[in-house]
């Protein structure tokens, strides 16, 4: 017996009240109805109905099943109206995302992508922590860096680069550092890895970690953002993402130094479970970050030149 469709049977037996009421419900015989229950309960090896010629009634442990069928029965319909909703174009149900700490720039994004879903509740988390995606529930990430993790699939996004910034009252009170030797007597503001517990390594020259070890951190977090606040507030030498500053500096707020030092980029890219065809819902996702995404980081970048 096909154990959904006998559950299905149950079910409707049970709101039904009765074998013959359940029977014209779903378009069968009593008989049938009847049999059906029967391999039910020798499959189950419990007795689901107390029944007799008159009346029928479920057991105590009738009572509990139907509680579990119920939740079964309402979870494959509504993957079924999902499916429906995802071959039509019309995506329907949860995605759940982690995504890194910078992209709260991107909110208007995230929106935007709601508004032309409105069917789907989209769960952003927001970490720079690399979640396991399997066992935290995730069926999608943003990823910054390159991708070390082979059992994810990936599509890359873009790139942006990042920048040194000060405030014009800092650079006024303890100048210009001129090269990366001169900036190691400033104060820097640092952020620490929330996954390694190390410091960020700043991209600087040809061997970028040997120099961030030689800077000296006068303020360090584990929130990426916060450093802007802090540069904002005259407290150093921040390294930012270059989409974060540009506003700032355009209004006078910041200014960037060493910017020929700090050329790098760092690529952006969508992750899921390896072994995996991504879901409808995951395909458009990444597609509308593929799309949309690019100008956002480019944005502050006019041939290449910062801000």
């Amino acid at each position: 017996m096909d154990k959904l469709a006998g559950l299905s049977v149950f079910v409707q037996v049970a709101d039904s009240g009765s074998f013959a009421a359940a029977a014209r419900a779903l378009g069968l015989t009593a008989s049938a109805i009847g049999k059906t229950i029967a391999r039910l309960e020798e499959q189950l090896e419990v007795r689901l109905f107390h029944r007799n010629t008159r009346s029928l009634s479920l057991t105590a442990e009738g009572a509990q099943f139907l509680d579990r069928c119920r939740g079964i029965m309402e979870a494959v319909a509504a993957a079924e109206r999902e499916l429906a909703g995802s071959r039509s174009g019309d995506l329907r149900g949860k995605l759940r995302v982690s995504v890194p700490l910078v992209s709260r720039q991107w909110h208007r994004l995230f929106l935007s992508f709601m508004e032309t879903h409105p069917g789907l509740e989209l769960e952003l988390n927001y970490t720079n922590r690399v979640v396991d995606m399997v066992e935290e529930g995730f069926e999608a990430a943003v990823r910054i860096g390159i991708l070390k993790d082979s059992r994810l699939r990936m599509r890359r996004l873009g790139s942006f680069r990042r920048v040194l910034v000060a405030a014009p009252g800092y650079l006024e009170r303890h100048g210009v550092p001129v090269d990366l030797d001169d900036l190691e007597r400033h104060d820097c503001l640092r952020s620490r890895n929330a996954s390694s517990c190390q410091l960020d390594v700043w991209p600087l020259g040809p061997d970028p970690a040997r120099r961030s070890a030689r800077l000296r951190p006068r303020f360090i977090v584990d929130h990426s953002e916060m450093l802007l606040t802090a540069a904002l507030g005259g407290a150093g030498i921040a390294c930012v993402p270059e989409f974060w500053a540009c506003e700032h500096v355009r209004r006078g707020e910041l200014r960037i130094v060493l910017a020929d030092e700090t050329a790098n980029t760092r690529e952006v890219s969508a992750v899921w479970p390896g072994g995996q065809v991504a879901c409808p819902r995951v395909s458009a996702f990444v597609g509308f970050l593929a799309i949309h995404l690019p100008p956002v980081l480019a944005e502050s970048r006019e041939g290449g030149s910062p801000c």
